[in-house]
């Protein structure tokens, strides 16, 4: 699941899978594992103090990716949620699950730029204007790709606004219906 930061995708876990926000390791419901970037970074929180911010960041984000490899090790379907949607961050993730003989599909969250800057307030977690802006440069150039038909490297991708994700009831992983999953919502 990706989208701009602040556009829901953590609110939309937390709701869909019962998560409180305090969580410091992934949620997991059946064969399902629900991975949150925050749940890396509230893992760490405290101990890494003495790091330049640039090595916390991308300590959290191994061990964001550590958690998703371990849960395709077990054979788990994996919501993994990640802010980015840089490029080599997606092969990596479709990388990830090739070599665990799994199918990559991205669920994007579109919200408006102005809705995820007021949902970064509300949370209090503010993105630099810079860093936003890069976010933002990429999120367009995903979703116009999405959009015009080509969702590589995923095998699939579902774009979903706010208010669908409001009516969103659950993520499916099964094979016969749309590739490995299919989003249901009421609007259905």
């Amino acid at each position: 699941m990706t989208g701009l930061p602040g556009a829901g995708k953590t609110t939309l876990l937390r709701r869909l899978y019962g998560m409180h926000g305090a969580e410091s390791l992934p949620v997991t419901i059946g064969t399902v594992a629900v991975i949150d970037s925050f749940q890396s970074k509230r893992h760490w929180y405290g101990r890494l103090g003495w790091a330049p911010q640039p090595v916390r960041r991308a300590v959290v984000f191994v061990t964001h990716l550590s958690r998703i490899r371990q849960a395709l090790t077990r054979g788990h379907s994996v919501v993994a949620h990640n802010r980015g949607c840089a490029p080599y961050v997606l092969r990596g993730f479709a990388w990830l699950a090739r070599r665990h003989r799994a199918s990559f599909h991205l669920l994007l969250l579109d919200a408006p730029a102005e809705a995820a800057l007021a949902g970064q307030r509300i949370r209090g977690r503010v993105v630099a204007p810079r860093t936003f802006a890069r976010h933002q440069r990429r999120w367009e150039s995903l979703v116009t790709r999405v959009k015009g038909g080509d969702p590589a490297p995923a095998a699939g991708a579902h774009i979903v606004d706010r208010a669908g994700a409001d009516l969103l009831q659950e993520i499916v992983f099964d094979e016969a219906v749309i590739g490995p999953w299919k989003a249901q919502s009421t609007g259905r």
